[in-house]
């Protein structure tokens, strides 16, 4: 089949009754203890098919050999005993993520390299050579795309209706998570609804990867690889790669805070003073979380600020430096901090908002930190967009949630 944006795919997912015991955290969202104590006592769990160090030595690299092969191990010692399954024919899937009152549906499927190379898929972040490696190696290990990107496409009614005649069935199988998401999974296997979504897609001038710019820049990597060693065309199975893609209307961003350790030389009533050049400061009673895009939170031992912005926002064409995160940097964090690289100074540390304000509390009271900021939540339209004009958010701009779970459906990369 000839790759339009995306195409349906035969997924290799777990049988209803064992979901509730593969269904696992994204692996970049724990660090190797946490997946060692999440993983005890759970031999089917998928962390030992995306965190597989667990089960070797911990001083072995996050990076030997041993660590992908055993990754690669694991992932047939589960098809094996029949805890994994893949589906006999090429499928969309619908993905249900409830969290709290808050509830998001959209499409598993796998989407076109072709169309991520020619900027059909758009990004907005840079990616870090040493993590893309790590995932090229760990789909050539395995030889699937067990990590999902998610994507954000623009709400359509054709897929609002087959989602709707989709979900009213009953689903593959229903998780909740140890954080209480519910992950749900409906196969989308009749010949007209494929259409229809295939179709749907087909009519998007472009979608946009909310998450997972490391997993799509390793797609595109293996697929040129293995183009040279085998030639084939777009339809190989390879110039594919798995999407969890939801409407824009549904996705939900936090907010993603920062902390700092020191205030540059500055003592408190200083540090106040030097940013008033900038933002206006008012003392607050109890917690301030920013009302709205422009108004920052800072906190300082004991005490809570509302911080506004005195000075011009930069206009809509400038759609990087006018972000809540950009404004922080540019205004505050490099002129009177001396902090200007973000992926590298050991001096500022980020804090997802789902969190909540009492963790940044907790980080300065503690002496660990400074001083905190919080930050109104990047919206949706800020990040298109970015993404629409080619550009780079700075790091940490956006905190999505919930999570996809890794096991739910993974992509094969074999015939």
């Amino acid at each position: 089949m000839a790759l339009t944006l995306i195409r349906p795919f035969a997924g290799l997912r777990p049988l209803a009754e064992h979901a509730a015991a593969v269904a696992a955290p994204p692996y970049d969202v724990l660090d190797s203890d946490e997946a060692r104590v999440l993983a005890e006592g759970k031999p089917w769990s998928f962390l030992h098919i995306s965190k597989p160090e667990i089960d070797l030595d911990r001083g072995v690299s996050l990076y030997a050999p041993e660590v992908y092969a055993k990754g690669a191990e694991n992932l047939q010692r589960t098809i094996a005993a029949g805890i994994l399954k893949r589906d006999a024919a090429p499928c969309y899937y619908a993905y249900r993520l409830i969290m709290g009152e808050h509830v998001q549906t959209g499409i598993v499927a796998a989407a076109s390299v072709a169309a991520y190379e020619n900027n059909r898929i758009r990004k907005h972040e840079l990616t870090r050579q040493d993590k893309e490696d790590d995932r090229v190696r760990q789909v050539e290990a395995v030889n699937a795309q067990t990590g999902p990107v998610l994507l954000a496409h623009p709400a359509h009614p054709e897929l609002s209706r087959v989602l709707e005649a989709v979900t009213a069935a009953p689903p593959a199988f229903s998780v909740t998570a140890h954080d209480g998401i519910v992950h749900t999974l409906w196969a989308i296997d009749g010949a007209a609804d494929i259409a229809a979504v295939t179709r749907a897609y087909d009519q998007f001038p472009s979608v946009y990867i909310a998450d997972g710019h490391h997993r799509s820049a390793a797609a595109s990597r293996v697929a040129a690889g293995r183009r040279l060693r085998a030639g084939a065309g777009e339809a190989a199975v390879h110039e594919s790669f798995l999407v969890v893609s939801f409407p824009i209307p549904e996705m939900k961003i936090f907010d993603y805070n920062r902390v700092v350790r020191d205030l540059n030389g500055l003592t408190p009533p200083a540090f106040l003073v030097a940013i008033g050049a900038e933002f206006t400061v008012d003392a607050v009673a109890g917690q301030a979380r920013p009302r709205d895009a422009r108004e920052f939170g800072l906190y300082l031992p004991g005490q809570w600020y509302r911080l506004g912005l005195k000075t011009v926002v930069p206009p809509v064409s400038e759609p990087v430096a006018r972000l809540d995160v950009s404004l922080l940097s540019d205004r505050l964090l490099a002129p009177v901090l001396g902090i200007t690289d973000l992926r590298k100074d050991k001096r500022i540390d980020f804090v997802g908002g789902k969190r909540g304000l009492g963790e940044l509390e907790r980080r300065v009271d503690s002496g660990e930190m400074a001083a905190a900021f919080a930050l109104f939540a990047t919206r949706m339209e800020d990040l298109v967009a970015v993404a629409d004009a080619g550009e780079i958010m700075p790091p940490k701009s956006t905190w999505f949630e919930p999570k996809l779970a890794d096991g739910i459906v993974s992509n094969p990369l074999w015939e």
